[in-house]
């Protein structure tokens, strides 16, 4: 059913391998896709076609993006930019039941936000309760991407854009507490596509989020890790 959580079976990855980009890579090929494909309402006429690639290593989290796109803009290049308001992905991660989440969100050009929030309700300044990562922490998050670090004027034409990640578990450990080798956990999480100030904002998740908001954990899906 449209509303129903989705499930994803997070595979084991080879331990030592090179990050890449290309979803064609070795790497990526045994990995099985996700449809980031739920669009809100909200959302202009523009319906990008996104997957995601998501595997695991005993001391990683890793993932790849791909963006059949147009309206494509990139302007915000500082780590904890506004980053939404370009041609952006995203993935928010659970670990634990009684843990906050983290929102790791990339634009097209690698740039990153990045937040720990244990009370989601909106305030003017953000949420009620959440706290930044450090650039420092950041520094941690390695990123590649196939796109240049900045994009304007907007390429309206169709362009592909791949951006793949890896984010060390320790970092996820700092704060929400041991996990370990997440091989046989389910964790909660969410993957999404946006572009708020591109000329055809779009919003669209993984996991149907059944109000105009991405910081919803109660509608994220389920990620489950082979063992």
């Amino acid at each position: 059913m449209q509303d129903e959580f989705r499930t994803y079976e997070v595979v084991r990855a080879p331990a030592e391998h090179p990050l890449t980009e290309s979803w064609n890579a070795p790497l990526w090929n045994r990995v099985p896709s996700l449809a980031v494909d739920r669009f809100r309402p909200e959302s202009s006429d523009h319906r990008p076609r996104v997957e995601a690639r998501v595997a695991h290593t005993a001391d990683r989290f890793i993932g790849i993006f791909r963006v059949e796109d147009r309206y494509v803009r990139c302007v915000q290049t500082a780590p904890q930019a506004r980053v939404c308001t370009d041609s952006c992905v995203e993935c928010f991660l659970k670990p634990k039941p009684e843990s906050g989440h983290l929102n790791f969100e990339f634009n097209c050009g690698g740039a990153i936000r990045t937040s720990y929030i244990t009370k989601p309700v909106r305030t003017p300044d953000g949420f009620e309760e959440y706290e930044d990562l450090s650039l420092d922490e950041i520094g941690t998050i390695e990123v590649r991407t196939s796109m240049p670090q900045a994009v304007e004027p907007e390429i309206e034409t169709p362009v592909t854009w791949t951006l793949a990640f890896a984010i060390p578990i320790a970092l996820l450990e700092a704060y929400v507490g041991p996990i370990g080798d997440p091989a046989g956990q389910d964790w909660r999480a969410n993957f999404y596509k946006c572009g708020d100030e591109t000329s055809h904002p779009h919003w669209a998740a993984w996991s149907p989020v059944r109000e105009f908001d991405f910081h919803r954990p109660q509608d994220f899906g389920v990620l489950r890790f082979a063992k």
